[in-house]
């Protein structure tokens, strides 16, 4: 996969899947594999053994990994595409990359 759009902490909207247009905060990305998990969304229940950290065991539910593909990123309650323009230039002399939404043409960071 190309650079990866999507960062911890941003809001976004499922697109696809049991949880479409559902929105949540990303709480983990994984981009080796292209993944997201999102606050709240796409819960899976884990069965675990007891343990020093987890005395009871029992059923446990998580938050599982989405595709990157299938969520977008939320601005201003609106889904918006991610696009990278450059803006100046740093101390070094290298120009600096930032993110922007493509719908609004606001920059996110």
């Amino acid at each position: 996969m190309s650079t990866m759009k999507i960062k911890k902490g941003d809001m976004v909207q499922i697109i696809a899947g049991k949880d479409k247009g559902k929105s949540g905060k990303v709480i983990a990305v994984n981009h080796k594999e292209g993944r997201v998990y999102v606050e709240g969304l796409n819960m899976i229940t884990k069965h675990t053994k007891p343990s020093v950290a987890n005395r009871e065991g029992g059923i446990i539910t998580t938050e599982g990994p989405i595709d990157a593909s299938n969520v977008m990123y939320l601005d201003d309650g609106k889904v918006s595409r991610i696009g990278f323009v450059f803006d100046g230039t740093d101390e070094n002399g290298k120009p600096i990359k930032k993110r922007v939404a493509k719908a609004s043409g606001k920059i996110i960071d």
